[in-house]
């Protein structure tokens, strides 16, 4: 039997794919480190583990911490601001943890193990000792990573979370007024210390630092203001990526483009915007077909 035909293994594909996705920000290598654990499922032989779910959680865990060790690396010459890539939540659910897109961001500040046990722990509910099992350490000192994670992270948590609802009306609001080039209503949007990001990886334009405070950020969209009204922005839909409102676009040169807002006390305070065409294949394919 392969790990296709089984209809359990299957069942786990979903919450290990999004295990891989939390440690490494890219869906594309969550898919391929889901395969390869399924692999090595397949040539053990059941009877000396506990079970399928146990034993393909540590493994991916396991590939995860693996490639984390390349991924920095490659990070440290990546151009421009780095953002996971772009996950689309289900219409018709919550978030199916409240890992929101701030929240993978500070995870990517953490040291692998951090992450792993903070991840494993808090978010998909494993004891420590089999924690311990997966990132071999001991349940002590999982305890201590999951608790220096949970100190760094606190922060990042929202305190008041919006509706998905209203989080897309503001999220219509902010396109509206940013494609017209209406700043006056745009700065009323914003928080005094609102913060844009842009991933472009150097593939496409985009800002290669981050626009930090209400001037820089309403600047920038004074400057874009002429640009949409050449080429006006394609919306396609409204969105929730990664827990946060927002939207998807095409714009100028055919570029697929991705923006999350991320709101508290009724203002936005983080925007992200991603373009890196490697991080939108999987959008763009759905797009064209």
């Amino acid at each position: 039997m392969t790990a296709d035909s089984d209809p359990h293994l299957q069942e786990l594909r979903p919450g290990l794919i999004r295990l891989a996705y939390r440690m490494l920000g890219s869906v594309a290598d969550a898919e391929d480190i889901v395969q390869d654990a399924y692999a090595r499922w397949l040539a053990v032989d059941p009877a000396s583990v506990r079970g399928p779910a146990a034993f393909l959680r540590v493994i991916v865990t396991r590939l995860c911490l693996n490639q984390l060790k390349s991924a920095r690396r490659r990070r440290e010459t990546y151009v421009g601001p780095w953002l996971p890539e772009p996950v689309f939540d289900p219409e018709d659910a919550d978030s199916p943890d409240d890992i929101t897109l701030p929240l993978m961001i500070a995870l990517e500040r953490l040291s692998p193990l951090e992450r792993a046990a903070f991840l494993l722990h808090d978010v998909f509910g494993m004891d420590f000792p089999d924690v311990a099992q997966a990132i071999d350490r001991t349940p002590a000192a999982c305890r201590q990573l999951a608790s220096r994670a949970r100190t760094h992270l606190l922060q990042k948590r929202p305190r008041f979370v919006v509706s998905k609802e209203h989080g897309l009306k503001i999220a219509s609001a902010f396109f509206a007024a940013s494609r017209n080039g209406d700043m006056s209503t745009l700065r009323t949007m914003l928080a005094e210390d609102v913060i844009a990001y842009a991933d472009g990886g150097g593939k496409v334009p985009a800002t290669l630092t981050p626009l930090i405070g209400i001037d820089a950020v309403l600047g920038r969209h004074a400057e874009m203001a002429s640009d949409f009204a050449r080429s006006s922005s394609q919306l396609l839909r409204y969105v929730s990526i990664d827990g946060l409102p927002g939207f998807l676009t095409v714009e100028m040169g055919g570029i697929v483009q991705t923006t999350a807002l991320h709101i508290q006390d009724k203002k936005i305070r983080t925007i992200y915007v991603t373009r890196n065409p490697d991080k939108l294949k999987r959008v763009s394919r759905n797009i064209s077909s």
